[in-house]
């Protein structure tokens, strides 16, 4: 079983991650885009070129830059480029509306945004561009990271997928922006203080916040997962990366992890069964981190004598419950063990895991990670640590844990209190050291890793006119794990269904958060002073 190293936490940049491997074998691959190869050397070189270009535009140290790309060249180097000048990177989910886009570009106060050239992702990015703080789009060609053949094949069946951008100077073509060779010019970066990652969260109300994480946090968690996975030696891995970098335990367990051991990392923009199934089969990776929704579409994927995932040494599950019959079937179909992990993005994210050479204790989170404290506050007195194998509040101590919410002192003050991070979550501890979950505080709905929020969908729904009241929870589903599900009250009269009230919905969602179905009731239950109760609805449904 592992324990606390006596190594000493790492020192320097978060940038260190990278350009360690890259003076040790620069010749060794580093990234397989879709065949597309780059070594570690080719990467580096890249990233000090796109820091240069942005120095060049005027990007300074402490400047916000958003990444709005799918796993890709483009995201590893733009986001070590960011940290190379000591700026700070702010991931965007593709998939968000062009609302979220803008409403988190103004949070954040993004000034410069990284993000593809096709039109689902470009033109919900375009519209802020001069309106908010954002003054410049770097545009990523996807036909332009595809080996040459894909290439052609893109822009010949593909073209109408390519967005119209206009060539002014509000947006700069990617490959023009590594054009200067100069080497970037040098920035003191404080690896306590400077902010390299905000990670953008929910939290309990459903209101992003962002999580602010320094260079000290980041490169903490790379080496903390590290420890944990054991031995290994550079060259001999390979990553399969197809939960999205921006997602932050992508970040962590797949491209800092897979960077940190001098692997390859094999990307895939999306997820899609077949293939991720002959990805593994034909690349062979040996480590695969992801969502449980995945191991689960893996279980039941059809015709699967024709894919072998036997190449696979270790799987890292994180973003929501792993259910034991998911992992037990996957690990028959693989013969690699797969284990769980526990984390939030105020942690950056990864605070336990079950060890992949010892025990692994089925709907256990795992033990606590190196240098990293975990207790249970009693849940009616938090300042009393709650007894072995009773349930309370998990609250963490780390190098991990984030330097606090950005521009929200008040939110801040409620969840760090003396280096004491409270998740929210409940559980306990068994008597091995092994931490469970039993529920949650937050109202937060796990979908394939992603937490959705039903205030927002909530807020959706209220927008249409004939809408009195509704409520979100999340119901049981065998794909996403959990998804919402909206019960409503309409206007005397409404011509509403509700199939209208799912479009009306969904015009203004992205598609992790749309419900699976809304239903018109009567009424919704309510507590006596007369507010609106989920867990009067969630009982009744059990029941």
């Amino acid at each position: 079983m592992n324990t606390h190293p006596t190594a000493n936490i790492p020192t320097g940049p978060a940038t260190r991650i990278l350009s360690q491997g890259a003076e040790a074998h620069p010749d060794l691959d580093c990234l397989d885009f879709l065949g597309q190869k780059m070594t570690y050397g080719e990467v580096w070189a890249q990233v000090r070129e796109a820091a240069r270009g942005l120095q060049d535009l005027g990007l300074q140290k402490d400047d916000r830059i958003g990444l709005c790309l799918p796993n890709s060249p483009y995201y590893v180097i733009a986001h070590y480029a960011t940290l190379l000048i000591g700026a700070t990177v702010v991931n965007f989910n593709p998939l968000y509306t062009e609302r979220e886009i803008r409403e988190q570009i103004e949070d954040s106060s993004i000034v410069l945004m990284f993000t593809l050239d096709l039109k689902s992702v470009y033109k919900k990015v375009a519209p802020a561009l001069h309106t908010t703080t954002l003054r410049t789009i770097v545009v990523c060609a996807l036909s332009e990271a595809l080996p040459p053949i894909k290439s052609l094949l893109f822009q010949i069946f593909k073209r109408a997928e390519v967005a119209n951008v206009p060539k002014d100077l509000g947006h700069i073509p990617f490959r023009l922006l590594i054009a200067d060779k100069d080497a970037p010019k040098p920035v003191t970066i404080t690896p306590e203080k400077d902010i390299a990652v905000i990670q953008y969260t929910g939290g309990t109300t459903g209101t992003p916040k962002g999580a602010m994480l320094t260079h000290a946090n980041i490169r903490a968690n790379a080496e903390q997962v590290r420890l944990w996975l054991g031995r290994t030696k550079a060259g001999e891995d390979k990553f399969l990366c197809v939960i999205p970098f921006f997602h932050v335990f992508a970040m962590t367990a797949g491209m800092n992890l897979g960077l940190a051991t001098g692997s390859e990392l094999i990307l895939l923009p999306r997820f899609d069964l077949g293939e991720v199934l002959e990805t593994i089969t034909h690349k062979k990776p040996t480590i695969f981190p992801a969502v449980p929704t995945i191991y689960g579409a893996i279980n039941t994927a059809k015709d699967f004598d024709h894919f072998d995932l036997t190449s696979i040494r270790y799987c890292i599950s994180g973003g929501a419950p792993l259910p034991g019959k998911v992992k037990i079937e996957f690990e028959r179909l693989s013969h690699c063990i797969l284990v769980e992990g526990y984390g939030l993005s105020e942690a950056s994210p990864v605070v336990t895991c079950n060890p992949p050479h010892s025990e692994n204790k089925i709907g256990s989170i795992g033990l606590a990670l190196p240098w990293t404290d975990i207790e249970c506050r009693n849940l009616e007195n938090f300042e009393q640590v709650a007894a072995q194998g009773e349930v309370g509040e998990l609250v963490v101590r780390g190098p991990q844990v984030m330097s606090g919410y950005l521009n929200q002192k008040a939110e801040t003050d409620k969840v760090l209190q003396d280096g004491w991070l409270s998740t929210g979550d409940v559980g306990y501890q068994d008597e091995d050291g092994y931490f469970f979950l039993t529920d949650r505080i937050k109202d937060i709905i796990i979908c394939s890793g992603f937490k959705v929020y039903p205030q927002v969908i909530e807020n959706a729904l209220y927008r249409h006119e004939d809408v009195l009241e509704v409520i979100v929870i999340g119901v049981p589903d065998d794909y996403r794990g959990e998804a919402p599900m909206a019960y409503v009250t309409v206007r005397s009269g409404s011509f509403a269904t509700n199939q209208t009230l799912l479009d009306f919905a969904n015009e203004d969602l992205n598609r992790i958060e749309r419900p699976v179905a809304v239903e018109i009731r009567d009424s919704l239950p309510k507590t006596l002073v007369g507010k609106l109760s989920k867990k009067d609805l969630i009982k009744e449904l059990a029941s």
